[in-house]
């Protein structure tokens, strides 16, 4: 357990705040290209953004370069909410904050200084044709939304499947896949063997978090995933494909999840992609359709028969529930951390020597800051294999080789 002090350091991320300084030292996803206007024929852009606790509108500048401008906000509203453009006022002798277009997301950097450079991760440097990009809102604080998917034991539980699904007809949908080098689903996995060893390793980027679920015959699935700080992920979706997924924060109560989903052979299929996912969030805010107001459409005979939540079959809508469950803070002063949780306790620690660092005026200290080591970093490492145990980690990194031989881009480590 933490003090309510500690807890509040954090989480709250508004201008002036400790864990809020660390993420505006990196870029952050303020927008899907998707988003974007389209048919102005004088290239104007207004799009309106709530990011970090500021309230703004991306625009484009005299250059024609889109940037994050402050706008005046009632005080009643909404976290997501789009004003429409006209109702838009620009804080004139307010910040404007540099933007970019990375593979259907536009960053944004809210820091001092010189922005960082981008680390050659696989769902930067992959070709448009094999990335996919889209978004969703959470009505929760980031840190809890982030930690649930560096916690490798629980898709054992919240996502556990009793029924296997044909990975035939599983496109685009996390664990309905088989895992590496065997028959076995990995629904049936993740049922099976629930309790992995889990270990953690610091990284220039962040954590690797590799789980061992060790099985029958002298056999052990080994599922190796990301923490990419401050606050993204990098895990397997498939064999075939990776997410990447931002986890941020529109003010202390609510994020968006901003997903990449990048493909090493085929390229994606962005129409089903889309159309899966817009089945599931309406537009414009990209909020989800299941949640809170009617009970997530909670059904206790699929939870019976198919499904540990009874919510459905997009694990998306399982997290929502779980962490949007713990309140709009998750009180961690009465939280008992377990073996289970070493990713959790080594990111909190991650991140509070982030914050001194800051405090002490060493932004070189946190990762992915000294612009060499960004150059360097690639991959990352994110995919399943079985292997033998006694060779689970040749055998992790050799999997992760040989899909990366076959891929028709430049992905060799």
């Amino acid at each position: 357990m933490i003090t309510q002090k500690l807890n509040d350091q954090i989480t709250r991320i508004g201008p002036g705040s400790s864990a809020g300084a660390v993420h505006r030292t990196y870029w952050q996803p303020a927008a899907l290209t998707d988003e974007l206007p389209s048919g102005d024929p004088d290239g104007a852009v207004t799009l309106p953004v709530n990011l970090l606790g500021e309230r703004l509108v991306m625009v484009r500048d005299a250059a024609g370069a889109l940037v994050l401008r402050q706008r005046e906000a009632a005080a009643d509203e909404p976290p997501a909410f789009h004003p429409a453009a006209a109702d838009i006022r620009i804080v004139e002798d307010g910040p404007s904050y540099p933007v970019v277009e990375k593979k259907g997301i536009l960053f944004a950097f809210l820091g001092d200084g010189e922005p960082p450079e981008f680390p050659n991760f696989d769902c930067f440097r992959a070709p448009d044709s094999h990335v996919f990009a889209f978004k969703g809102l959470w009505e929760c604080n980031w840190l809890q939304a982030l930690e649930i998917g560096i916690d490798p034991a629980h898709a054992s539980f919240l996502h556990r499947f009793l029924q296997d699904e044909d990975p035939d007809d599983s496109y685009g949908k996390q664990f309905r896949d088989k895992a590496a080098h065997t028959d076995m689903p990995m629904t049936q996995v993740l049922r099976e063997y629930p309790r992995p060893d889990i270990e953690v390793d610091e990284t220039e980027f962040g954590l690797k978090i590799t789980a061992l679920r060790h099985m029958d015959n002298d056999l052990t699935h080994v599922r190796v995933t990301n923490q990419i700080f401050p606050s993204a992920i990098c895990i397997p979706m498939s064999r075939e494909m990776i997410i990447t997924q931002w986890h941020v924060p529109v003010d202390d109560e609510t994020c968006y999840w901003y997903t990449l989903f990048t493909s090493f052979q085929n390229p994606v299929n962005k129409d089903v992609m889309r159309a899966q996912r817009l089945k599931e969030h309406r537009l414009p805010d990209y909020a989800p359709l299941k949640n809170r107001s009617n009970d997530y459409h909670f059904d206790p005979e699929e939870q019976a028969t198919q499904t540990y939540t009874g919510m459905g079959l997009d694990i998306n809508v399982h997290d929502q529930w779980a962490v949007e469950g713990l309140g709009a803070i998750q009180d961690r002063t009465r939280e008992h951390l377990g073996r289970g949780d070493a990713a959790i306790i080594r990111y909190r620690l991650m991140l509070r020597r982030a914050m001194k660092a800051l405090e002490a005026g060493r932004p070189g200290a946190l990762p992915m800051q000294d612009r060499d080591a960004a150059r360097r970093i690639v991959g990352p490492l994110s995919n399943d294999a079985i292997a033998s145990t006694s060779d689970w980690v040749a055998a992790s990194a050799q999997s992760d080789m040989e899909r990366r031989a076959a891929c028709p881009w430049d992905a060799t480590v």
